[in-house]
């Protein structure tokens, strides 16, 4: 899975838990899009997460 380039954000992981109380494994993966952002003056591909995107963080080319 993808890591955003800004913040870093990646996979976590957790517990799920059933109606019945049983608990398993689950991953919890960020909402990560490749865009063409302008990095260093340059308009590069890079993986950014939505909350960066919205923050304006990301300045798109």
């Amino acid at each position: 899975m993808a890591k955003c380039d800004i913040c870093g954000k990646g996979v976590s992981f957790g517990i799920k838990i059933s109606h019945s109380h049983r608990r398993s494994n689950r991953t919890f993966k960020p909402n990560v899009r490749r865009v063409k952002a302008v990095v260093d003056g340059t308009p590069m591909r890079i993986n950014v997460c939505t909350r960066c995107l919205r923050s304006g963080k990301v300045s798109r080319a």
